[in-house]
């Protein structure tokens, strides 16, 4: 049970740092390409994470079996592995912002909620019933929150379905591949991927101006140390503790912390309806976190 907690507290961290990511991304995203801005926030995280594998190692290891661990063809292929999804799974969700408001895209890309149990079945896994309840309410809670009115389907949306099929692949693998790998080693060669695989389309498509870099470092630092560097390094640890289904929906509150970032830091206004959904998503988590036996209980009594 502890260690389902602790698994919680470490995804709900995550979640809060992802949601308040957006709106450094949107001030970002003003000044540099998305492939621009991926990759220096990307590579970010991994001049952070580099130390930061040593530093935990203090007292627990040599330095030589410190560097050792870098070298375990485990967490490189791992590492490769969920750095191709994320990669995917970003530069898709950049790429569908082009042609769809931001609120649907963050409904549509959350829907790996929907996709993670679906994904789940398909390898085996019994989904219970409190997560099939959490699921569908907190797919009704997201589009509350994100595209209340929202009409039409253009190529964005299938862009970002797309996205969240990324995601789901991406939760699935540190699911099924991450259980005793260093979280924060795993996250750095994950985010040393999605860096180098966003320089050739840089190179393709965009300009890049070295001044607007500097002058973009606050949200580059945000994006890059706390939500790539600190974030996706809480979701591997917090996963280990928790069934794929669960960490997902509890991931899927970074649409209600984007929101409430966007209310306090950019002054932007929340409806009745997105407040409504908020509260849906939040109660979705919740029922997720209850004994598996719960509902039996209650349908026998």
């Amino acid at each position: 049970m502890r260690a389902k907690v602790r698994g919680s507290l470490c995804l709900l961290m995550a979640t809060v740092i992802w949601g308040f990511a957006f709106t450094a991304q949107s001030v970002g995203m003003g000044l540099l390409g998305p492939f621009t801005f991926q990759a220096v926030r990307c590579g970010l995280a991994v001049a952070f994470l580099i130390p930061c594998g040593f530093i935990l190692d203090i007292g627990r290891c040599s330095g030589k079996e410190s560097v050792k661990k870098w070298f375990s063809p485990k967490l490189w292929k791992t590492g490769l592995l969920c750095g191709c999804a994320l990669f995917v799974a970003a530069s898709l969700q950049q790429v569908g912002l082009v042609y769809t408001d931001a609120g649907k895209a963050g409904f549509i890309t959350a829907m790996y909620i929907v996709l993670v149990p679906v994904l789940g079945l398909v390898l085996g896994k019994e989904i219970p019933k409190s997560a099939v309840i959490s699921v569908l309410l907190a797919v009704v809670g997201l589009y509350l929150l994100s595209c209340m009115g929202a009409t039409g389907i253009n190529r964005g949306d299938m862009l970002l379905m797309a996205c969240a099929l990324a995601f789901a692949i991406q939760i699935t693998c540190i699911d099924r591949f991450a259980g005793g790998l260093d979280g924060f080693r795993l996250n750095c060669i994950q985010c040393l991927v999605v860096s180098l695989l966003s320089v050739p389309f840089i190179v393709l498509t965009e300009t890049v101006v070295v001044q607007d870099i500097f002058a973009c470092w606050g949200p580059l630092l945000f994006a890059g140390v706390m939500s790539m560097g600190i974030a996706y390094s809480m979701q591997i640890l917090g996963q280990k503790h928790l069934e794929p289904t669960t960490a997902s929906l509890i991931m899927s509150l970074e649409s209600a912390f984007a929101a409430l970032g966007g209310w306090w830091l950019l002054g932007e206004t929340m409806t009745s309806w997105e407040l409504l959904g908020c509260a849906l998503v939040f109660l979705a988590v919740l029922i997720s976190q209850m004994p598996a036996g719960m509902f039996q209980k209650a349908k026998t009594k």
